[in-house]
């Protein structure tokens, strides 16, 4: 194996067991992975419309309002007519919800330690500038996506 290709192998396997240990422990809050994840961008932007929150999550309106439905059944959020404007609505955290923001935000902090452990401040600042380069480096513009395909005029099957 290449040098490259062990350190996306290790990219990658890192990411899996990330999410799966995340997910194990994000289960006790009760709240779906999409739904969570959408439950946390409104803590961290409480007044923002549902198409900001569609740009800041990078998902469609339709994934929001599924979501958004979801998370109003189970009590997490409610949705209040705006006063100014009858067609838009704020989405309001209730305090069922708030409880599982608080408690996400322990997990993250001990899972954030957990990665780190034995880090220093050094060597995660120079982590953080090589993953910026990688995800700069493999952000493709629609103007350069021919850049990614492969020429099948070589291939003989």
């Amino acid at each position: 194996m290449t040098l490259d290709k062990h350190i996306i192998h290790q990219l990658i396997t890192f990411a899996i067991k990330h999410r799966k240990i995340m997910q194990n422990y994000l289960d006790a809050t009760g709240v779906y992975h999409a739904q969570h994840r959408l439950l946390m961008e409104i803590s961290r932007n409480p007044n923002a419309p549902q198409i900001e929150l569609e740009r800041q999550m990078d998902v469609s309106s339709a994934t929001i309002a599924v979501s958004l439905k979801k998370l109003e059944k189970g009590g997490y959020i409610i949705k209040k007519t705006d006063d100014v404007d009858n067609r838009l609505n704020q989405i309001v955290i209730t305090e069922k919800g708030y409880c599982v923001v608080e408690k996400s935000k322990k997990i993250f902090k001990m899972a954030d330690e957990k990665c780190f452990k034995g880090f220093s401040e050094e060597e995660k600042k120079n982590f953080l500038q090589l993953l910026e380069k990688l995800n700069s480096n493999i952000f493709v513009p629609a103007a350069e996506n021919n850049d990614w395909r492969v020429s099948e005029s070589h291939c003989p099957y």
